[in-house]
């Protein structure tokens, strides 16, 4: 085959001299799976630093495959009216909208999560903190109780919930919008060990939230909360998550503050506390949780090797 036949197929439209996806409906469009591979790398290389991962995602979701599949596939053929949605797709990741917003999934953990734009796209770093608060909860058999802070899609509360189904977790957000993702991700997931209540942090914790004493105690308290400050730069790159799910304050630590200020109140007598934040801002994360009395302070790094996580336990023995 010569090099022109593998070329990324397209068609010559008669208004102008921009090559574009054939614009058939119907039938068979020109060329194979990995000629439109290539052509969709192409058009994301100038954009995207994961030009051809994106590329292989977005097809991959919309020929119902896996990605791990595709290389199986190359020399298949596709559906025209495919190729036109594969082109709607790719011109939606050019204008920088994220991968996981355009196929509404993200995996996580062991998790496959819906997303949409009413939620922050979990990041495998955040894994950090489910590895830190399951090593807080080393029985499957825990009857330990688990709360989730401004828990988004539930990726957190979720993972968790998944590795101890005896223990009973809480996820609480203030968005009901995101709510209904989360309890869409518990049923897609099968995880029922976990309850979802709406609430700005720790305010609007109600009976449902207490243990069998009426006391709204809890062994765990983790949370990923907003930690970019205002204004930040990088928030351009963000813009099509939601606001409130990325900033808190001129620092940045507005939310932090206020989960550490009202965790100890809610947290049982040698319970733990962990906070996600930003690779500067943990040395300024254990002086709050110092200052609010907790011990044992620790910070652990995300897989970039950049402070993530940060915890403290809460002075005093749970028989106390």
């Amino acid at each position: 085959m010569s090099a022109d036949e593998t070329a990324a197929p397209t068609v010559q439209l008669p208004s102008d001299a921009t090559p574009r996806p054939v614009p058939n409906v119907q039938g068979l469009a020109p060329g194979t799976v990995r000629d439109w591979l290539n052509w969709a790398e192409s058009e994301l290389e100038a954009t995207s630093d994961s030009a051809r991962a994106d590329a292989e995602v977005l097809l991959a979701r919309l020929i119902g495959s896996e990605r791990s599949q595709l290389r199986l596939r190359h020399e298949d053929a596709i559906e025209a009216a495919t190729v036109l949605r594969y082109a709607s797709t790719i011109e939606r990741r050019k204008l920088g909208e994220p991968v996981a917003y355009i196929t509404t999934r993200q995996g996580f953990w062991t998790l496959e999560l819906a997303v949409d734009t009413h939620v922050l796209i979990p990041r495998p770093d955040t894994e950090t903190l489910v590895e830190w608060a399951l090593s807080l909860l080393p029985e499957k058999t825990s009857v330990a109780r688990v709360l989730d802070l401004g828990t988004g899609s539930g990726a957190i509360a979720l993972a968790i919930a998944s590795e101890r189904p005896s223990t009973s977790v809480i996820a609480t957000d203030v968005s009901e919008a995101a709510l209904d993702v989360a309890r869409e991700n518990a049923r897609l997931n099968e995880v029922s060990n976990l309850e979802f209540i709406c609430s700005s942090w720790l305010e609007g914790l109600s009976k449902s939230a207490c243990d069998e004493r009426g006391e709204s105690s809890f062994d765990l308290i983790v949370s990923n909360p907003p930690y970019i400050a205002e204004g930040d730069s990088h928030l351009t790159e963000l813009r099509y998550e939601p606001r409130l799910a990325l900033t808190s304050g001129a620092d940045g630590l507005e939310a932090i503050r206020e989960i550490i200020r009202d965790a100890p109140a809610h947290l049982k007598a040698g319970g733990w506390l962990l906070l996600e934040h930003g690779y500067e801002q943990g040395s300024a994360v254990r002086s709050l949780l110092q200052a609010a009395g907790f011990v044992e302070l620790e910070t652990r790094r995300d897989f970039g090797g950049q402070e993530r996580v940060s915890g403290g336990r809460k002075a005093g023995n749970e028989s106390e």
